[in-house]
Order: structure tokens, then C-alpha cells, then sequence
């Protein structure tokens, strides 16, 4: 099994390339390919939102373990601005900018679970775990 895997996120190149890391990593790791077309979804958005927002972070794939259910963990980490208000940000329809305000909810939808951790000043860290059902 694939151990973790770091995708450096700067531009869209580096989006495409994290959606089909994270979109293989899901098929090796046993999901089916709606599945992994959810996770590629998932780091599609977040990844967006670094380019967008920070400028330059990373993707971080891992695949998880808990017991026998076994799963992947998708962390975005970056060192821009932050968000003020996760709540609000986390709400559909909210765009600081141009966007239609779906990212980050949207990103929380297609995983099971989702965990956001911003301050403004200290970058964002989004992690987000998808469960082999």
C-alpha cells in the first residue's frame, strides 16, 4: 500500500495533478470510481481555494486505517491569510471574493468527515477522511 503523498499546490497544474494523486490513491486503496471521483472532487475545491486564497500550500494524502475499516485522509494545508470566520465560511452560498460560495461546504459534503482549522494570519488547515463503506 502507498504510504503519503505531498502535492506542492501553486497554480492549476498543481490542482490536476492532486485530483489524479487522490483520485488514484482511492481506486488502489479499494474504492469504487464514484467514490473516487467524490475525493477528486473533494481536492479539487480545496486545492482551488489555496491557489485562490493562499497563493501556495499542500495537498497531503494518507491512506487511514481504523480497525478493520480502512479509508483516506486528505489534508490541505497552506500559510495565507487565514479565515476570520470558519463558520461563516463554511456556510453555502458565502464567497469572500467572485466565487458562488460552494468550495469548502461542497468539499464537506463529499467526504465523511470534514475539519477546518483557520486563524487569520496563521493559514488554513482543511483535513478530510473518506470511509470505505
Amino acid at each position: 500500500m502507498t504510504d503519503e503523498a505531498r502535492v506542492p499546490i501553486g497554480s492549476v497544474e498543481d490542482i490536476v495533478t492532486a485530483r489524479q494523486k487522490g483520485r488514484a490513491l482511492a481506486l488502489e486503496l479499494g474504492f469504487d470510481t464514484a467514490d473516487a471521483t467524490l475525493i477528486a472532487a473533494a481536492i479539487s475545491e480545496v486545492s482551488r481555494n489555496i491557489v485562490e486564497y493562499a497563493g501556495r500550500g499542500e495537498i497531503i494524502l494518507r491512506p487511514l486505517k481504523n480497525g478493520a475499516t480502512h479509508g483516506l485522509s486528505v489534508v490541505a494545508r497552506d500559510e495565507g491569510p487565514g479565515i476570520a470566520d470558519t463558520r461563516q465560511a463554511m456556510q453555502y452560498g458565502y464567497s469572500s471574493r467572485r466565487g458562488m460560495g460552494v468550495g469548502l461546504p461542497g468539499a464537506r459534503c463529499l467526504v465523511d468527515e470534514f475539519d477546518i482549522e483557520s486563524a487569520p494570519g496563521a493559514g488554513t488547515t482543511v483535513t478530510m477522511k473518506k470511509w470505505l463503506s
